[in-house]
C-alpha cells in the first residue's frame, strides 16, 4: 500500500469513527469531525500531513502526494 492510500484510508476511517462517537456518545464529537476535515484542507493546500509523516517513519511506500 502507497503512503497516498494509507493517508486516505487513515482520514476515511477517522472520520466514520468521529460521527460514530457523536452519533453515539456525545454530540461535542463533531468538534473532532471539524478538526479531521481542516487538518485534510490544510494538507491539500500545503502539502504538510503529520499522518504521512508517521506512516513514512513506518515504512510505507512514496507516492505521488506526499
Amino acid at each position: 500500500m502507497s503512503l497516498d492510500r494509507a493517508v486516505l484510508a487513515f482520514a476515511g476511517i477517522m472520520v466514520l469513527v468521529s460521527l460514530a462517537l457523536t452519533m453515539w456518545v456525545s454530540h461535542y464529537f463533531v468538534w473532532f469531525t471539524v478538526f479531521i476535515g481542516v487538518n485534510m484542507l490544510q494538507s491539500a493546500f500545503t502539502g504538510f500531513c503529520p499522518a504521512a509523516m508517521i506512516f513514512k517513519r513506518l515504512g510505507f511506500k512514496p507516492g505521488k502526494a506526499f
